[in-house]
């Protein structure tokens, strides 16, 4: 990496672009985009999609490959980039590196699998994060255009360089030009001529939960037809009983709350910790929490970089300042001197009453601490479900009853047992959540590019729990659960007695229009909806109403054509090596 150091990225004009670290860092210039190239980007992927779509899936797959192959050539190139403009740690960047590789290969794979027997929809919309700017960003590009898609990627207007360099490495592994286009800017200038335009078959997003809506009520103006898949973040809890291992609880609690400087959507944000451990633990948590280095992510020994911008800080120091000014700080450390000119917020904890009172994620290095009784526990559960959010969820427990228990009743996408809740392996630990945290389905899953296709012929899936792979000493479980509350609107009798059959066979709880009093208005605006079955033309006020509920997204699903969108997904991650002890006496314990 040391020949990048200073090296400047992208091209000789426009906006610069410098470094969290440090601001006095240029790191390169890129030129934003106007509406008009954007509209002018969508004309070149529509013109170009016939071409693509048509490549045997055998070809599309091999070239997704051969892109994997140059991202581990430029392995170097990518880190020094990311390093410098995304303000990651040298240990991020590898796994971030490693996660965009599997991307590649595994919808590769999968579209060995079944490409020749589903269609592409169309160009698709990538609009990627700064937090994860290579993976999230590859991910997203990777299985659409698997599928047989022409892709338009807009990745996030803080990490423009990375995005470029990327998208130089597909064109340069033989993917055209105008199956995949990069379009640079901010969201609120170049974002509705992307979203809301007639052409686009698709948009793959992962972001804030408002931004999200923002798109759904796009698309719903501009194509209803248009699919959505979006991941929107968490407020993502761990609970720690008594009966946990002291030294790995805390362990995976530094790594979950403060790693990436807090900024995954899978981060830990508020730890449930019992009472009767809670002294001693919370003890050991700070002393460990003080061995953290933060400082410039160029050292390898630094555990703790920036957070990616000064908006970002100032957001999470006033949050911050709030809670100090109620007396409830429990620890926070110091920021070293050489933090002075970037982006750095100290890692720190406060102590809250429940989840409920946090009003929205902190994306940031913040952990909240909530301590509860023995009895309280099934209520701990309700609250963390009572939030909407459905991300991530971390168990510390030797009683496999009660880790039973708590998977069952937790409405979570990926579940962590006796381990961190970060760093997700595509393939292994498919990643997304349901409810305010998305709509599904989970990237690196087998659903994801499917998304992203029309299918000859559909059926429901059979395999309702898989064992996936993965190390030894780790078993990690993929399960489709029922969506929950589905309105089955035909058109017609018999598509609605179809559509009844299906949703029951889910799991799920159907509901039609005569059943709820016949005003579709109030039947699209009841709360606990999930989803819409219907198979007609006439989509665009229904897809509308839906678009501009607040809160989470509710799809419109035909399941004639994506009956496995029917189900949600869960992910169950277990460390198997972290029982410890004699668990054997623990386990009659509820």
């Amino acid at each position: 990496m040391e020949p990048f150091r200073k090296t400047r990225w992208g091209g000789t004009k426009g906006k610069s672009v410098t470094s969290p670290v440090n601001r006095k860092d240029g790191v390169g210039k890129v030129t934003h985009a106007t509406a008009k190239d954007a509209e002018a980007a969508i004309g070149a992927a529509k013109k170009a999609l016939s071409t693509w779509a048509n490549k045997a899936a055998e070809k599309r797959a091999h070239l997704l490959e051969k892109t994997a192959a140059l991202y581990e050539k430029h392995h170097a190139e990518i880190m020094a980039i990311v390093v410098r403009e995304a303000g990651k740690t040298r240990l991020d960047a590898v796994a971030e590196i490693r996660e965009a590789v599997d991307f590649l290969r595994y919808y590769a794979a999968e579209i060995r699998e079944w490409g020749e027997d589903r269609k592409p929809l169309g160009p698709v919309v990538c609009i990627s994060p700064w937090n994860f700017p290579a993976a999230i960003f590859t991910g997203q590009i990777a299985g659409a255009l698997a599928a047989g898609n022409t892709v338009i990627a807009k990745p996030a207007e803080q990490t423009p360089l990375i995005a470029e360099y990327l998208v130089g490495l597909f064109h340069k592994a033989g993917v055209p030009k105008g199956a995949l286009q990069l379009v640079q800017g901010e969201g609120s200038s170049i974002g509705p001529a992307l979203t809301g335009s007639p052409d686009i078959a698709g948009v793959a997003f992962t972001g804030g939960t408002d931004t999200a809506r923002l798109i759904d009520m796009s698309l719903a103006a501009g194509n209803p037809d248009a699919a959505l898949i979006a991941e929107t973040g968490g407020l993502n809890a761990m609970i720690v009983d008594s009966t946990a291992l002291p030294e790995q609880a805390v362990r995976d609690i530094v790594t979950s709350a403060f790693q990436s400087a807090g900024q995954r959507c899978s981060a830990l944000r508020v730890l449930y910790v019992q009472k009767d451990v809670a002294p001693q633990m919370l003890e050991m948590l700070e002393g460990a929490a003080r061995e953290l280095q933060i400082g410039d992510p160029w050292d390898p020994a630094t555990d703790v970089g920036p957070v990616i911008d000064e908006e970002a800080r100032q957001n999470i120091l006033a949050h911050c300042k709030k809670l100090k000014g109620e007396g409830r700080l429990l620890f926070e450390l110091d920021l070293p001197d050489t933090a002075k000119h970037g982006t750095f917020v100290a890692p720190c904890a406060f102590r809250l009453d429940s989840i409920l009172d946090l009003e929205r994620e902190i994306f940031g290095p913040v952990l909240h601490v909530v301590e509860y009784e023995a009895h309280e526990l099934d209520q701990v559960m309700a609250d963390i479900n009572a939030t909407g959010y459905g991300l991530t969820l971390g168990l510390h427990s030797r009683i496999d009853t009660r880790v039973d228990r708590l998977c069952a009743a937790a409405h979570v996408g990926n579940i962590y047992v006796n381990r961190n809740q970060i760093g997700a392996v595509v393939g292994v630990q498919p990643f997304g959540g349901e409810g305010l945290s998305g709509t599904g389905p989970k990237a690196g899953g087998p659903f994801y590019a499917k998304r992203f296709t029309t299918p000859l012929s559909a059926s429901l899936p059979q395999a309702r729990t898989v064992d996936m792979p993965g190390p030894t000493g780790e078993r990690n479980t993929w399960l489709l659960t029922p969506r929950g509350l589905v309105a089955c609107l035909g058109p017609g009798d018999d598509k609605i007695a179809r559509q009844q059959r299906l949703a029951a066979e889910a799991g799920n709880r159907a509901i039609t229009l005569k059943e709820h009093g016949g005003a579709l208005k109030d039947l699209l605006a009841t709360p606990e909806l999930s989803a819409v079955l219907y198979g007609g033309d006439d989509l665009a006020a229904m897809r509308a109403a839906l678009a501009s509920r607040p809160g989470k997204r509710v799809l419109v699903i035909d399941p004639e054509q994506h009956p496995e969108l029917l189900f949600g997904e869960k992910v169950v991650s277990e460390d198997t090596t972290a029982s410890g002890g004699n668990a054997s006496l623990l386990a009659s314990v509820g």
